[in-house]
């Protein structure tokens, strides 16, 4: 019901809220339960979801932008994108001195931080490892290409080339 809700929210623009609180007070009518929403607290539901969805809109630009200025061969965006999420992950922590404790689902947050931390290693790892087949492949290239006595300044280039990849 909730993900119908949303659908409803984005297909409406996030307004027309009256039609779209009489619909959700139908639902739940229908569905036995025996409280309603008020256009209030929709609009205020509304609002924050629509916030997030701006949030997320803006982040993917800016990951889309970063991608198209550097590339992504090094996982610049991925790398980006932990760097942010444990920094949201350690403002949350920072305030829980502010936060009702009753309000946290500790075992949630300590489960998200440590997929983080896994997540971050395997991708370190990834990296580390596609820096050494590069640097293999350098060494590969420049072994083949001095046994074909090839141009120097032929092999300069291809040399300047790998190594900005590299």
């Amino acid at each position: 019901m909730k993900a119908e809700f949303d659908k409803l929210l984005i297909k409406q623009s996030f307004s027309h809220y009256e039609e779209i609180t009489d619909w959700l007070n139908e639902q739940l009518s229908a569905s036995g339960f025996e409280f309603s929403v008020s256009r209030s607290a929709a609009h205020r539901y509304g609002q924050e979801f629509e916030e997030k969805i701006a949030a997320i809109k803006i982040a993917t630009e800016q990951a889309r932008a970063i991608t198209d200025a550097v590339g992504d061969d090094a996982g610049v965006t991925g790398d980006a994108l932990m760097r942010l999420i444990q920094e949201k992950a350690f403002q949350v922590l920072v305030k829980m001195t502010d936060l009702d404790p009753e309000s946290i689902d500790f075992n949630k947050l300590t489960v998200a931080v440590a997929k983080l931390n896994n997540a971050a290693v395997a991708q370190k790892k990834w990296q580390m490892e596609t820096q050494k087949k590069a640097e293999k492949a350098l060494v590969n290239i420049e072994e083949k290409l001095k046994s074909q006595k090839l141009d120097p300044e032929a092999l300069r280039v291809v040399r300047e080339e790998i190594y900005g990849i590299v």
